[in-house]
């Protein structure tokens, strides 16, 4: 089946290109009831939206939603909804040069591969813009979780290149995240990394980074094992996004490093009588099933490839060429991928709390 699609109880289909018509998502399984019109959805596209600051690209797109279906009286319905923004800053004719190219790093010749044929305008399907969908999806999916579950979730950039905050991942708010264009929580490492991400948008390069994601008041229980682990899904999910190239639950790689003595979360009961551990080395999640305590993970990003560095490559004949990149690109895509993060976890979670309800 065409992997256009995600989730099984809460289900998403996204499409649009990056410089066609419009891009959208249909949602199937969103439960009756929920109050909700377009004022709740936009806020977290204009989050990840281009022309944001200066150290996002220029481009400049509203990102406006339409709610098409599945909403009566300001409520959803349990019917799929449908949700759509129309392209208005499109310029096909950047690429043009690129028609015959493939790019280094980028998506051209495993698309053409895989299809016989690629959209060359702005990488059609494999283009970034394509987020625009889950992050409406999951503006849905982050609301009934708050209001019907007491879930919330929270990302944010914890690293640009070699520059890292130790913020303690449980104390971050909201508020702290949006605080600064760069999205670090952290206030003076943030202006360390608006610095870095500067200097390399000046030297017509680009770098990566880390988001780290944290998701409160998840109850224990959640995840469908062995397949459709709570872990692995998010893994699945995060690893889906445009430019990701690592994911890790917890302690994740440091594991590899720890003795079972160091490393095993010791069980106790709270006040309320309540199974906790004393540490969370799990990230929260254990056997593929949340164990209540908060899912901590990270998500590693590649630089972006789009450079204004010459390059050598190749035609589609296979003749060598160079390539020296020109157009409207992120230097750095961590900032307006938090809200992507934050819409791919809640769409794991909203998914897998539906079936652990329905399988009770």
């Amino acid at each position: 089946m065409p992997g256009n699609s995600f989730g099984q109880s809460f289900r998403i289909s996204t499409f649009g290109e990056s410089h066609g018509g419009a891009v959208g998502v249909v949602i199937d399984g969103c439960p009756p009831g929920l109050l909700l019109s377009e004022s709740d959805i936009q806020p977290e596209l204009d989050r990840r939206k281009p022309g944001q600051s200066a150290i996002t690209t220029p481009r400049k797109e509203e990102d406006t939603i339409k709610i098409l279906s599945g909403v009566f009286e300001g409520k959803t319905t349990g019917t799929p909804i449908m949700i759509m923004a129309v392209n208005q800053d499109q310029r096909p004719k950047d690429y043009e040069k690129l028609k015959d190219v493939l790019r280094p790093s980028h998506a051209d010749y495993t698309y053409l591969a895989k299809y016989g044929l690629r959209d060359w305008m702005g990488s059609g399907r494999a283009s970034a813009r394509e987020t625009l969908a889950r992050v409406a999806a999951g503006a849905i999916a982050k609301k009934f979780l708050k209001e019907r579950a007491g879930i919330s979730l929270v990302s944010y950039v914890e690293q640009v290149g070699s520059v890292r905050t130790e913020i303690d991942p449980e104390s971050v708010s909201s508020a702290a995240v949006e605080s600064n264009i760069v999205r670090c929580p952290d206030s003076s490492v943030a202006q360390q990394m608006i610095a870095l991400i500067e200097k390399v948008r000046d030297e017509h390069d680009s770098i990566g980074g880390i988001i780290r994601g944290v998701i409160h008041g998840c109850p224990a229980g959640l995840g469908e094992p062995v397949f459709d682990k709570l872990h692995a899904d998010l893994g699945k999910a995060m690893l889906s996004i445009n430019a990701v190239k690592g994911f890790e639950i917890g302690s994740g790689f440091s594991a590899a490093t720890q003795r079972g003595s160091t490393h095993n979360d010791p069980y106790y009961r709270d006040a309320q009588g309540n199974v906790r551990t004393r540490t969370n080395n799990a990230g929260g999640v254990l056997g593929g099933i949340s164990t209540g305590e908060t899912i901590l993970f990270r998500v590693a990003f590649k630089p972006v490839a789009t450079i204004g560095k010459e390059q050598s490559t190749i035609t589609l004949s296979g003749t060598p060429t160079t390539l020296q990149a020109s157009g409207r690109h992120d230097p750095c895509v961590l900032p307006r991928a938090v809200p992507i993060v934050d819409a791919m976890a809640a769409l794991v979670v909203i998914d897998h709390f539906l079936r652990h309800v329905a399988g009770r």
